[in-house]
């Protein structure tokens, strides 16, 4: 097994040879983390490049959801997942991006990168995760993580008891509030327009009590102290803005993949999430993905570190079928 010096500044690595590698992920969230982990121990020739380790998990303040954790914080595991890899010896490339990706005559694919280096792999994984579409309001930042969530499922717990906002209108508005139902106290929904939920979960918002609706509202900041107390609306009917005195804000208006690199390359549906097969390969045969870039609707931690497991050992099996059991 080869060995090598990983730390972020050393000169001598794998990445400065014209070896083609078994497999090149791009991306270092958990599905990167955990296909490389699953790669290397199979034997294939594996390396990672990213800009920065542990993806959306450094805008998740706490973790509960993650199965053996009861509770951990998004850079605890983040740290975590990163130590894993580091013990066995992984070459990861931080602090780089991708620029262009290609496969030549050779079926072999060639990586560009932001200094103009070019590697070759005869695999690809693509797991370059998503990003919150976010409001674009004053004080959301301020407050990410102090009160503004953009994860119904990883966060709904911590407001038991309290007045929370949603921000959005469509499916993912709706099932935000469903879930956040059994825990909050009073649930308060605000969108730009109407609703284009499906009628169906709009039903089931008509049965809860303590749920209150504002349409064809803006939200316009977001205030508080240490943590997010209040926001501020304005109603287009009346033409006034509103305070709300609230504890919470999820905001459930969608998700950017990361997947501008492939643009135009292979199949995407309308919201530029990758199309993958049972195997999580895409329509370009060889280049797989996992996790968040993907149309998996379920966006959480453990499920991306899942398709990572799932790519890694598909490659195998790709690998050795295009090498009639060889890995090279």
């Amino acid at each position: 097994m080869f060995q090598l010096n990983i730390q972020k500044n050393s000169k001598t690595t794998l990445f400065n040879t014209t070896k083609i590698w078994d497999l090149l992920i791009i991306g270092g969230g958990p599905a990167g983390l955990n296909a490389a982990l699953y790669a290397q121990r199979k034997g294939l020739l594996v390396g990672l490049i990213t800009k920065e380790i542990g993806g959306q998990l450094h805008n998740t303040t706490s973790v509960e959801n993650y199965l053996g954790f009861e509770y951990i914080e998004g850079a605890s595991l983040s740290q975590s997942f990163h130590k894993h890899v580091k013990s066995l010896d992984i070459p990861i490339l931080v602090d780089h991006l991708v620029t262009n990706l290609e496969k030549n005559k050779e079926e072999i694919f060639e990586l560009t990168l932001d200094n103009n280096k070019s590697l070759k792999a005869k695999t690809v994984l693509f797991a370059t995760g998503a990003s919150p579409r976010k409001l674009g309001i004053e004080g959301e930042d301020t407050f990410a993580s102090k009160g503004v969530s953009y994860c119904t499922t990883c966060d709904a717990p911590f407001f038991k008891g309290k007045h929370v906002i949603v921000a959005g209108g469509g499916n993912s508005a709706a099932e935000a509030v469903l879930d956040l139902s059994v825990w909050a106290s009073k649930i308060t929904v605000v969108h730009r327009s109407q609703w284009r939920a499906d009628q169906i979960l709009l039903d089931k918002l008509n049965e809860l009590d303590h749920v209150t609706v504002r349409l064809n509202t803006n939200l316009v900041s977001v205030g508080g102290k240490e943590k997010m107390e209040s926001v501020i609306i304005f109603d287009k009917m009346t033409q006034e803005n509103e305070a709300i005195k609230a504890e919470g804000l999820f905001v459930e208006i969608g998700i950017i993949p990361n997947t501008g690199l492939l643009v135009n390359k292979i199949t995407m549906n309308q919201q530029k999430e990758i199309i993958v097969d049972e195997s999580l390969m895409t329509s370009m045969p060889g280049l797989f993905a996992a996790g968040d870039v993907t149309t998996n609707r379920h966006k959480q931690i453990i499920i991306a570190a899942s398709d990572g497991a799932k790519a890694a050992l598909s490659i195998q099996t790709y690998l050795r079928n295009q090498t009639k059991g060889e890995i090279k």
